[in-house]
């Protein structure tokens, strides 16, 4: 059976007619990322045991964008740097001055040998960069440091992932959390005091939450990051832990 042409566009309603090709787009895009997600089924990455199983994917997937903002760039930053750390593979940071410490950012798992920085003048040349990272299939993931990107842009960096199969962060400082993304998911990070005593910081602490998440639904934790054992764990983990040590 095939299908009848479209009317000419000037007997159509224009409004309507984009609607239908956004609505086109969309699916497309849709069927894009079941097929990426598909093919990383079994290596989503863990984060804890109540996150993951929060997630559509049992962990946080690979193959797609995800966005995280945050008041405090040191917390936002250590989130960020403990997801790459677990791609056990090279990842690019790229921002217009990339002054992550890699000290720093190994206590959170992330190891310097596994990391490369990319000096992006511009937010065009970081997009660029973004968008080639994503597209190779031989890293483990990109993070993007981008305060403001549109519709557009962030579409085609979850397509290139979609396609190259690593994850891609989008740091995006405190910024407006509101507005339509492609993102797989959108995190919001803040701290919360750590365990420690006088000048011993001890074990950070951060609050997570989950502010949009497809196919699934927003939720919040309170989380503890164990550098002695490279965990995340959230309070119903420690329960968890506690009733079967019990």
């Amino acid at each position: 059976m095939s299908l009848a042409p479209l009317p000419p566009m000037a007997e159509m309603d224009r409004a309507a007619t984009l609607a239908a090709l956004r609505a086109r787009v969309a699916r497309m895009e849709r069927g894009g990322a079941a097929e990426a997600l598909e093919r990383g089924d079994g290596r989503a990455i863990k984060l804890s045991p109540a996150i993951d199983a929060a997630l559509p994917w049992g962990g946080l997937a690979r193959a797609g964008l995800h966005e995280i903002t945050g008041p405090d760039i040191g917390a936002v930053t250590a989130f960020a740097a403990l997801i790459l750390a677990r791609t056990e593979n090279t990842v690019l940071w790229i921002g217009p001055e990339p002054n992550a410490w890699p000290p720093g950012l190994a206590r959170f798992g992330l190891r310097p040998e596994h990391l490369v920085f990319v000096h992006a003048g511009s937010a065009q040349d970081g997009l660029w960069a973004m968008e080639e990272s994503l597209r190779c299939p031989g890293i483990g993931g990109a993070l993007l440091e981008l305060r403001e990107i549109d519709l557009t842009a962030a579409r085609r960096l979850q397509l290139a992932a979609e396609s190259g199969g690593p994850i891609g962060l989008l740091l995006r400082g405190d910024a407006e959390t509101g507005q339509a993304s492609p993102a797989l998911t959108r995190w919001r990070v803040s701290p919360i005091a750590g365990t420690g005593a006088a000048h011993d910081l001890g074990d950070p602490g951060w609050r997570l939450e989950l502010l949009r998440c497809r196919g699934g639904k927003p939720q919040s934790w309170e989380t503890r990051w164990r550098a002695s054992t490279d965990s995340l764990t959230t309070d119903d983990d420690d329960v968890a832990n506690h009733s079967h040590l019990t």
